[in-house]
């Protein structure tokens, strides 16, 4: 019963933010959407994006940095309440469909610090997870910020660019293969970390 509930408000928030998309005032309504994503709303800026930079492809960079602004300082917010939050959230995360989540985004912390964060850009897992358990996790503020930046930012540009390029065909392609680009993208990453560790301990230990 709730996951049908959930599953109803959650098609219903996707459809408001299409609807958003089309207003006189999109491009706040994509900053704010694209903020508070990044710790607690349930829909991705991606939505509002990409009808607009199909809209306006001549200012599709522009959408692009707007939209990674905002979602980093939304992640602000994400990390201050998992730094200052995380005893009065936690009974709630844990009983919702983000706790797997969480844990994931925890064990990667564990195994790749800085790029967990940087990984999460292109991740289908929500950023918020990981905004919340890098605060959680009390990983340092700055690093955070400079990886969510270009993490997100190399997603969001690359989504503006490729829609600006190949239009409405494109984005039905770019919907349908998201997640399979999103986990192809974790995974080239996670190997290019391992090679530079590699080589960077072969260094020091020589």
């Amino acid at each position: 019963m709730f996951n049908k509930y959930y599953y109803s408000m959650f098609k219903k928030l996707y459809d408001q933010a299409i609807q958003w998309s089309k207003h006189r005032h999109a491009t706040k309504y994509l900053a704010t959407l694209s903020f508070a994503e990044s710790s607690f709303f349930p829909v991705p800026p991606d939505v509002m994006l990409a009808p607009m930079v199909l809209a306006h492809q001549s200012k599709a960079l522009r959408l692009a940095l707007i939209t990674t602004l905002a979602s980093v300082l939304g992640g602000m917010l994400g990390y201050a309440i998992g730094y200052f939050a995380f005893d009065l959230i936690h009974p709630w995360l844990q009983g919702s469909h983000y706790w797997s989540k969480y844990q994931l985004a925890e064990q990667w912390f564990k195994d790749w610090g800085f790029w967990a964060i940087f990984i999460s850009g292109f991740s289908p897992i929500p950023y918020k997870v990981f905004t919340i358990a890098a605060g959680a996790l009390s990983m340092m503020f700055l690093p955070f910020v400079l990886a969510s930046f270009v993490g997100r930012g190399a997603r969001f540009f690359l989504v503006a660019s490729l829609l600006s390029w190949g239009g409405e065909r494109f984005e039905s392609k770019l919907r349908q293969y998201m997640d399979v680009i999103g986990w192809g993208v974790v995974v080239l990453i996670i190997l290019g970390v391992g090679v530079y560790k590699s080589e960077v301990s072969q260094l020091l230990s020589s």
